[in-house]
Order: C-alpha cells, then sequence, then structure tokens
C-alpha cells in the first residue's frame, strides 16, 4: 500500500508517498480501506520530530480517517466487511489502509459524504470529551472557545450553541471573526486588536474555556473565567511552563483540567468514541451541525496540506483524499 512517510524530521518537504507494508488486523481490530484522512496540529509536531507517535502506533501521520471496512479481526462483532465507517486512531492514516480498535470506530452519519467525515473523529471526539464530558458544559453557560476558525473551534462552536449555551471565541483576522460569527458564535474577539480576557469579563465571565495556547493564555484564562469556571488545556502552542494565581484559582473555585486523546488507553477511546457518536452524531444528521473543511487535496499533496495549517490561513478541517 502508499503511505505518507516522514523521511527525517523537519518541514513538509520530508513527506513522501511510499510503498510500505499493509498492516495486518490483530484480535479485537478491524482494517479499514482509507478513503480519506485529515490533516490535525499533532501530525505536524510529529513531522517536526517533536510529537512521536505512542508505542504499537503506526509510524506514519494520522489521527483519524473514514473508509470501508477490508477485513475483521478475530473476536471483533458488530461491524461487518463492506461497512462504511470513520475512526479515532492513535496513528497512520495518511495511508491507503490502517488498522484500528474496533472500539474506536463510528458509523458515517447519514447525509455526510465518506470524504467529509473525514473531517469528524479527531475534533468530534475532542470536543465531546472536553467540553461535555471534561468541562460539563450546560444550557445557558457561557463558553470561550480559542481558536474558532480551527477544526475543533469551528465544531466546538456549532456544538455549545445548539446545546443551548452561548458561545465566545477569539480569532486572529477579520475574515475569521466573521466565519466564527456565521457558525453561530454570539460573541467573536480579533485577539490581535483587544484583550480576550476584558472582552469576556465585561460579557460575564466564561463557564467553561477550551485552550489550545497553554501558558500564553493562563492568567488571562484564569481572569475570564466565571466563579465555578472550568478551563480546559488542550494545547501547548504559547508554551508549557507558567506562574499560576493560585489565590484567585481559589477564590473564583475555579478548576484546571490537562487533556489529549492520543495517548489514552484503548478502553478510555472507546468510551470517549461511543459517547461521541450518541451525542454529536444525532446533530449532524439532523444538519445543525457541519463538519467545517476549507480544502480537499489528494494524499500525495500532504506537504501542501500542512503549508496551509502552518500557513493559518485555513477555516476548519483540510482532508487529504486516497
Amino acid at each position: 500500500m502508499r503511505a505518507v512517510v516522514i523521511t527525517e524530521p523537519g518541514g513538509p518537504d520530508v513527506l513522501q508517498v511510499q510503498e510500505v507494508p499493509d498492516p495486518v488486523p490483530a484480535s479485537g481490530e478491524v482494517l479499514v480501506d482509507v478513503a480519506a484522512t485529515a490533516v490535525n496540529r499533532a501530525d505536524l509536531l510529529q513531522r517536526q520530530g517533536h510529537y512521536p507517535p505512542p508505542p504499537g502506533a503506526p509510524p506514519y501521520p494520522g489521527l483519524e480517517c473514514s473508509g470501508t471496512i477490508a477485513a475483521l479481526g478475530e473476536g471483533v462483532t458488530g461491524w461487518q466487511v463492506g461497512d462504511e465507517v470513520c475512526a479515532l486512531l492513535s496513528g497512520g492514516g495518511y495511508a491507503e489502509r490502517v488498522v484500528v480498535p474496533a472500539g474506536q470506530l463510528l458509523h458515517v452519519p447519514q447525509g455526510l459524504s465518506i470524504v467529509d467525515t473525514a473531517a469528524l473523529p479527531e475534533v468530534a471526539c475532542t470536543v465531546w470529551s472536553m467540553v461535555f464530558d471534561i468541562g460539563r458544559l450546560q444550557p445557558g453557560e457561557t463558553f470561550l472557545m480559542h481558536g474558532g476558525a480551527s477544526g475543533v473551534g469551528s465544531l466546538a462552536i456549532q456544538l455549545a450553541r445548539r446545546h443551548g449555551a452561548r458561545v465566545i471565541t477569539t480569532a486572529g483576522s477579520a475574515h475569521k471573526v466573521d466565519a466564527c460569527r456565521e457558525l453561530g458564535a454570539d460573541v467573536a474577539i480579533n485577539y490581535r486588536d483587544e484583550d480576550f480576557a476584558a472582552v469576556v469579563k465585561v460579557e460575564g465571565g466564561a463557564d467553561v474555556i477550551l485552550d489550545n495556547m497553554g501558558a500564553a493564555y493562563l492568567a488571562r484564562n484564569l481572569d475570564a473565567l466565571a466563579t465555578g469556571g472550568r478551563l480546559v488545556e488542550l494545547g501547548m502552542q504559547g508554551g508549557a511552563t507558567a506562574e499560576l494565581n493560585l489565590g484567585l484559582l481559589m477564590v473564583k473555585r475555579a478548576s484546571i483540567h490537562g487533556a489529549t486523546l492520543r495517548a489514552r488507553p484503548a478502553e478510555q477511546k472507546a468510551r470517549i468514541v461511543a459517547g461521541t457518536e450518541a451525542f454529536v452524531w444525532p446533530m449532524i444528521e439532523s444538519g445543525d451541525v457541519r463538519p467545517v473543511i476549507d480544502q480537499v487535496l489528494p494524499l500525495d499533496r500532504a506537504g501542501e496540506a500542512h503549508r496551509l495549517i502552518e500557513s493559518g490561513d485555513n477555516i476548519g478541517k483540510v482532508v487529504l483524499a486516497t
């Protein structure tokens, strides 16, 4: 089969399509003929040598895919060869075939193409687990999403709004601010022109914040939290180490949670996948929520897809079709 191989740590040009051995499903796994995958920032970090896949995962990038089941490993029930699926992966999505634990499979939502579905598993599982499970966002609460025009942000805005929350988001350009408003954000802040913490405080504070910046935003995120607020950290684009004002954290009776998906045990991922399909899929099938896709490119243009994500010019996901 063909797969996108990281020939050495470096820039997008190190991504090369090569012939590699076909994977074989072990007990409890299925083999998927990949129709499409999608690009995540973790893929960029892996390409640069900063985010190696967990033990046992394929060496190729790709944390999600859609496709058709080609074979079942021993003991797999509830799925059949030929079923159209999408999947949350630990790696290997940038390939023509991938094996995945059966518990990490999701059905293709009705009304959505199999290629567009590749844009869903990673962001949908991230948003459900971090905003609604860990963050416990409730109808009527205020939700702050940083990077609202990103893949995660574009879905989080829609899901939070559909859930009955008030949505505030940040973005880095007027074009992206407009896109966030079109997706349903009640307040969209250009962080290059305004102090988001000051704006959020005027709006009454945020009950839940989903943050991808880490250290650079920690103090202002804490300042922006409402009493009893929950800050969920999913990335460290702005650094990993920062001072924390414990006094303010205590006065606000707030909490800070760190969360990742990739390194979790398979049984935890299976629980997240099941919760995601039960909570998110009905909203997609009703047409109330949709994946936002900037471009669909062929697999052999993975380097171009990485450059687009690194430029920050995309709105939503970039998909790679096999």
